[in-house]
C-alpha cells in the first residue's frame, strides 16, 4: 500500500499485516491519501491530485521550500528584502506574480538558484 501524509510531507510504503490499521491510527493525526492498496493499481505520481496541486503552484511552493530549508519566517524574509511580509505570502499562495527582478533578490537572500524560481 502506498499512502501520503500531505502535512507535514510523508510518503510511507506499506506491506504486511495490519496496514489498514496502522493507516487509520495514523489519519487519526494527519490527513492520509492512500494513492494505492495493490502494486497492480499503481499509477505515476503525474496522475495524482497531489502532483497535480503541487504543480499549480510550482514556483510558490519552491519559493516557500526554499526559505524554510533557509530557517527564515516570512516576516524575516520580508526584512530582508525590505518588502512587506503580505508579498512573501502572495508570492508562496501564487496570488502575486514573482517579477524578473525579484527572482533575483529572492534567490540571492535564499542563496539558491534563480533559475529555480522561474
Amino acid at each position: 500500500m502506498l499512502a501520503l501524509v500531505k502535512k507535514p510531507h510523508i510518503e510511507l510504503s506499506l506491506h504486511g499485516q495490519n496496514v489498514e490499521e496502522l493507516i487509520e491510527w495514523i489519519s487519526k493525526k494527519f490527513e492520509v491519501s492512500v494513492l494505492t492498496s495493490d502494486e497492480s493499481d499503481s499509477l505515476p505520481v503525474e496522475e495524482t491530485d497531489f502532483w497535480k496541486e503541487m504543480q499549480s503552484n510550482r514556483v510558490g511552493n519552491l519559493l516557500a521550500a526554499a526559505r524554510l530549508k533557509a530557517g527564515l519566517t516570512q516576516a524575516q524574509l520580508a526584512k530582508k528584502l525590505r518588502i512587506r511580509q503580505n508579498m512573501i505570502s502572495d508570492y508562496e499562495r501564487g496570488k502575486r506574480r514573482l517579477a524578473p527582478d525579484m527572482a533575483k533578490r529572492l534567490a540571492k537572500v535564499l542563496h539558491i538558484k534563480v533559475d529555480r524560481l522561474s
